[in-house]
């Protein structure tokens, strides 16, 4: 993306050059072919397979009657999220190809900065609230629990409104080249605030997460002496929700850590091809998000089967959330 990350195209330069020639009259002037970037192709393709699979998320949750718990709630918030994101990166390419203006370029830069932070925001408080079903299992399902969820996601959206209209407002480098980072048209000092602040949202999940991995462990102890043995399901689901969480902690890392530390030492005089190895993974997680959050839940699921082919399997009925949920 030429307009978010360094301008690697020479095409640009081959136009206004032609602009320059007055003396020949313009139609006699050759066409000026257009190249395009493979990579901004692959990252289209990747936007709009992103927007088709968290589209189905959100159809699912809207029009199951029976998904309207907190939890669901927060799901199609970061279906949602990362739904934006992949249509700014189909703008993203319009902008680059078609369009060709800078304020529609910050436009669709702040769009990408909004969703992409709506979507870690979402998955914190997706981790938050998988920590106070555990911890206050009893008084969970309350209406105090409800207007929590909506009052955090309103929160949430905010700040990542106001993250992403930086750009727009000023917080570009537009007139001055020298002060932009590996995305183009974000300063140095946007970008290496937003990688500060991954970086310590990051930290606040695996904290979390950690917590949850001591009250699962908890709750299987106190139900083995309850029982005076511990049962073989509880030990393999404990077992099984530990591995669930290693598998969330490290795909997020892998995918966001790599971009967040690039974007902290590099700016546009870096290669580009090391932006889009590190952005690419980032960009990937919102495919991953569906696949971790949604398609795991029994009832989203049970949703979607019945969705596709009308049936309903009974071992995908409604059933509590045990330790391997978290």
């Amino acid at each position: 993306m030429s307009n978010l990350f360094q301008n690697t195209s020479s095409f640009n330069l081959d136009v206004l050059e032609a602009k320059n020639v007055s003396p020949v009259p313009s139609w006699e002037l050759e066409p000026v072919p257009i190249i395009v970037n493979p990579w901004h192709v692959l990252l289209c393709v990747t936007g709009t397979l992103m927007s088709c699979e968290n589209a189905v998320v959100i159809a699912l949750i809207v029009y199951t009657p029976t998904l309207r718990a907190p939890m669901f709630v927060l799901i199609g918030s970061l279906a949602f999220a990362d739904l934006l994101a992949g249509l700014g990166l189909i703008l993203n390419f319009i902008v680059t190809y078609i369009i060709d203006s800078g304020f529609v370029s910050l436009l669709s830069v702040g769009l990408l900065i909004t969703a992409f932070s709506a979507s870690v925001l979402n998955i914190l408080a997706i981790t938050v609230d998988r920590y106070l079903s555990l911890y206050n299992a009893l008084t969970y399902h309350t209406e105090r629990t409800v207007a929590f969820t909506y009052i955090t996601l309103i929160l949430m959206w905010v700040i990542s409104t106001t993250l992403g209209s930086l750009p727009v407002l000023g917080w570009n480098c537009l007139e001055d080249d020298t002060t932009c980072s590996i995305c183009r048209p974000v300063n140095k000092n946007n970008a290496a605030a937003l990688a500060v602040s991954f970086l310590m949202i990051f930290a606040l999940i695996l904290q979390l997460y950690l917590q949850i991995c001591k009250i699962a462990f908890r709750h299987a102890q106190q139900i083995a002496v309850q029982r005076q043995f511990m049962t073989t399901s509880h030990s393999s689901s404990t077992t099984k929700g530990v591995s669930t969480l290693t598998t969330i902690l490290g795909t997020f890392a892998l995918c966001w850590i790599p971009l967040a530390m690039y974007s902290l030492v590099a700016d546009i005089r870096s290669p580009v091809i090391y932006t889009y190895i590190t952005a690419l993974p980032a960009i990937c997680n919102s495919i991953i998000n569906p696949m971790i959050y949604a398609f795991r839940n029994p009832e989203i699921l049970r949703s979607l089967r019945i969705a596709c082919c009308g049936c309903m399997p009974y071992r995908l009925t409604m059933r509590p959330r045990t330790p391997s949920d978290v």
